[in-house]
């Protein structure tokens, strides 16, 4: 396969342009809000455990939980897109995750708050698969892997916003109104979506899907599933993705002010420093991997490489903190792990005809998913054990790392033969397409 990727135009490619990308950016604001409800548990961690006197693993479940809905809701989300288009999902995410988030700021209880998490994570679901779904009708194929690049990059906006401004928040004016009025950016963006938001533009309407019920949901998946891209995709998302998403989402805070020692100031804006290296890295994985196809897999096991080179380095440094070099480095190289995640989506897309964009990528994004929330369960329960041993608890990170690193060179061969026939095929028809 050409270490270049096709510039060609595919037959029903749709023109992109300035309308296409108002559009998109309308779905974008949706995930960049949901981002920002579902990592303002990240910096309010410790606030939570005093609110609502939980230990350790009592606080993951809040994040285990979010995610557990998350991950189980993929594989439905996709192919409520596939079905019901990106308009009506988005709409039902924004309504969702609103309330999510209203419900967390005023729940009295632990359960109470958990079942807010829960609705928020089942809103939260719904936006990223319609964001690529959106993206691949309004903008060429071509564009897919820098248009996905970019949907994440402002998705890490929203988690800057969470590190920078929830975070200062919570300590001005307390946890109601810091969460009430974070609330409120759902409702804007609700607004917008329902005026503005157009599925596709006009003349590129996808093709009429026969859906059969049970039968055609079975054959959706069944057919995304063979395709090895698909799975391949799925294992580049879950080994990728999960260490940046268990430090931002839960864990880093803790780690930095109750193992390393750094007071809350600091310990914050090392969070954000792993959002602006997100941001950075993004660019530049989107940027090479629409340029050269062949850089997918050695970007993705890099990334996994050097992180669990930096995480060991950091974990097991000798003596009681690792060194502000080595923790800055640690933030640096934690921020290419939402980038190289992006890659499982580019794996899946070409694998995969428009019909079954939704569900494909329903099947990707359940991998990190899964990933992080199995982390996030396994620190919880290591840390409680081992009387708050973070060396113990973060080494479960290089568990998973090693399951997914097998299954990605297992599948590769296979996925990259395959995406090539497919490559073959499109430029044939293209050729052959009438004036």
């Amino acid at each position: 396969m050409s270490s270049a990727a096709p510039t060609l135009s595919l037959p029903g490619d749709p023109p992109g342009g300035r309308r296409a990308v108002r559009v998109w950016g309308i779905g974008v604001a949706v995930y960049f809000v949901a981002i920002i409800f579902r990592t303002s548990l990240g910096v309010a961690g410790l606030d939570a455990a005093d609110r609502f006197d939980v230990n350790a693993s009592a606080l993951s479940t809040f994040s285990i939980l979010q995610l557990l809905v998350y991950a189980g809701m993929q594989i439905p989300v996709g192919l409520m897109v596939d079905r019901l288009g990106t308009k009506r999902v988005l709409t039902i995410g924004a309504v969702l995750f609103t309330l999510g988030q209203l419900g967390f700021a005023l729940s009295p209880s632990y359960g109470m708050a958990l079942a807010s998490r829960a609705l928020l994570g089942c809103g939260d679901a719904m936006t990223f698969i319609s964001v690529l779904r959106l993206g691949a009708r309004w903008f060429p194929a071509r564009r897919g892997p820098m248009i996905g690049q970019v949907a994440a990059l402002f998705g890490m906006a929203g988690n800057l916003v969470s590190t920078l401004f929830i975070a200062r928040a919570l300590h001005g004016f307390g946890w109601t109104t810091t969460f009430v009025g974070s609330s409120l950016a759902g409702v804007v963006v609700l607004v917008l979506l329902l005026l503005f938001l157009k599925d596709h533009p006009e003349g590129h309407e996808p093709p009429p899907a026969e859906h059969a019920g049970a039968t055609y949901v079975r054959k959706q998946i069944a057919a995304s599933w063979r395709e090895p891209g698909t799975r391949l995709g799925m294992w580049v998302h879950f080994t990728t993705q999960f260490p940046g998403m268990v430090f931002l989402l839960l864990w880093g805070m803790p780690f930095l002010v109750e193992a390393q020692g750094l007071n809350r100031g600091t310990a914050g804006e090392l969070l954000t420093l792993v959002v602006l290296s997100n941001m950075v890295v993004g660019l530049v994985y989107g940027q090479v991997i629409a340029r050269h196809h062949a850089a997918r897999a050695p970007l993705a096991l890099g990334t996994v490489a050097m992180t669990a080179l930096v995480w060991a380095c950091a974990i097991f440094y000798p003596g009681d903190h690792a060194p502000m070099w080595l923790l800055i480095t640690l933030c640096v190289v934690l921020g290419a792990c939402g980038p190289a995640s992006m890659i499982g989506f580019d794996f899946g897309r070409p694998a995969n005809p428009p019909e079954r964009q939704g569900t494909a990528s329903g099947i990707v994004n359940m991998g990190g998913f899964i990933a992080s929330m199995t982390t996030l369960f396994a620190v919880g329960v290591l840390l409680d054990a081992t009387g708050d041993d973070y060396r113990v608890a973060f080494s479960s990170v290089f568990v998973l790392e090693a399951i997914g690193v097998v299954q990605i060179l297992r599948l590769y061969v296979r996925a990259t033969h395959r995406e090539r026939d497919h490559h073959v095929v499109s430029r044939v028809e293209a050729v052959h397409v009438p004036a």
